[in-house]
């Protein structure tokens, strides 16, 4: 845990949910079930708990990828129940990294990076430029012409959570982004987080089993049936 990073009422929230509901198969799995939690501005917060918790669908909810059936989810001062461009704040205020990189693997590092800001509004040389100067935050400025299958696991995750900066979030989800890495690239990542954090000012959330992930955080919340565990 970051000694320096804070207390939670030091920070202004970006993330507030209260009381959120989420069930699926017509009210027979309840994902989610009065989840109430709220994560600051800046903070790096890890999210555990037991496969079925409701950790994935609680990442889902806060980048708009789905809605609650109740509840209020205010992330990055916006009220998620009233959003009408889902597609327009993912691309604004959220970064997404997944276990699986969904890298191009036909295309650079560099374009994988600047496919992310393709109807960003910027130029060709400013998205090559903020790719490059993302890449080498993430310790590849000398992969940038390498294709994925020329990079190691670790390498090819830098790529992702490089690519999920692209657009200049307020927050990234990492959902499993070590899942499955080797214990040298797991390091490297998560060195490359708080990295980001720093250098970024972002606020980091992520999703883990892994107890040492969890421990390089500011915070673990601990999810259990659907909702933060006392």
């Amino acid at each position: 845990m970051n000694s320096d990073a804070g207390t939670l009422q030091e920070r202004k929230p970006v993330i507030e949910a209260v009381d959120v509901r989420k069930s699926f198969d017509k009210g027979v799995v309840q994902a989610l079930d009065g989840l109430t939690l709220t994560i600051g501005s800046g903070e790096y917060v890890a999210i555990t708990g037991p496969s079925g918790c409701g950790k994935s669908t609680l990442m889902h909810m806060l980048a708009a990828l789905d809605r609650p059936d109740a509840g209020t989810l205010n992330v990055a001062g916006r009220d998620l129940n009233r959003l009408r461009h889902p597609e327009s704040f993912r691309r604004h205020e959220i970064g997404l990294v997944f276990q699986m990189h969904n890298l191009l693997p036909h295309l650079s590092a560099l374009d994988n990076v600047c496919v992310a800001m393709l109807g960003a509004g910027t130029r060709p040389k400013e998205q090559r430029e903020r790719a490059q100067e993302l890449l080498s935050l993430m310790n590849l400025g000398d992969r940038s012409y390498r294709r994925p299958p020329q990079l190691s696991g670790g390498e090819r995750q830098r790529v992702a959570i490089a690519r999920a900066l692209a657009n200049k979030p307020r927050i990234v989800l990492a959902d499993e982004p070590t899942g499955s890495l080797d214990s040298a690239s797991v390091t490297i990542v998560l060195d490359a987080l708080e990295e980001l954090r720093a250098t970024e000012e972002v606020t980091v959330v992520l999703v883990t089993h892994d107890d040492h992930v969890a421990e390089a955080a500011d915070r673990t919340i601990h999810m259990l049936d659907g909702r933060v565990a006392e």
